[in-house]
């Protein structure tokens, strides 16, 4: 696989990323929901700070500290994976397609949350329940914007959950009740790929 294959694959990942969240970001309010598949699959337009465990450091005037760290953090990461792509490009002629397939998912994944934390609190007015963002707002500065998420499947309800894993479901005591967007997705498949099927060229390395 070349740098232009996968620099092309790259730039499609994040194109579509990023039209889906600034569609949701535009064209619905907060906590909406539209149902796409009754029961089990909804759009529902959540945001989400992005700091880690919900992290909020903030000094007198309210700056998030964790989030900027959390930023800082995934930038280094997104770098430090492009670089290995590159390495593993240049260097080994023999990586299989699907390790490389697969980091390319990761950095794509992680470069769509960034741009949301680094961008869209310049490019758009705070979201509200009662109110459409758009373009042209400001609440936020660089690297303090929110991530979109949209991706909701209530697959079942589990009422009476023991609380040690109360993680496992919503507020509505739905099973699998996170909410996630592309990005998210690209990071989580190219993973358990990665762990199953390309275990062996990983444990070489």
């Amino acid at each position: 696989m070349t740098v232009k294959k996968v620099s092309l694959l790259v730039i499609a990942l994040l194109i579509a990323d990023q039209v889906l969240k600034i569609w949701v970001k535009t064209h619905m309010h907060l906590d909406e929901a539209i149902i796409v598949f009754p029961d089990w699959f909804q759009l529902r337009f959540i945001e989400n700070n992005g700091a880690a465990f919900g992290m909020h450091i903030a000094s007198g005037g309210g700056f998030d500290w964790g989030k900027l760290l959390l930023g800082i953090f995934r930038i280094v990461l997104a770098g430090g994976i492009a670089w290995l792509i590159g390495r593993l490009l240049r260097q080994r002629k023999k990586t299989p397609t699907g390790v490389i397939v697969g980091l390319a998912l990761i950095f794509a994944g992680a470069v769509g949350n960034i741009l949301d934390s680094a961008f869209y609190g310049l490019l758009f007015s705070e979201s509200t329940p009662y109110s459409v963002a758009r373009f042209g707002g400001h609440y936020a500065g660089f690297m303090m914007g929110k991530v979109v998420d949209m991706f909701y499947f209530p697959l079942f309800q589990w009422n009476n959950v023991p609380r040690f894993l109360r993680f496992l479901v919503d507020s509505n005591n739905y099973f699998f009740g996170a909410i996630f967007n592309l990005a998210d997705a690209y990071i989580s498949v190219a993973v358990v790929y990665l762990l199953l099927f390309q275990y062996k060229f990983l444990d070489k390395q």
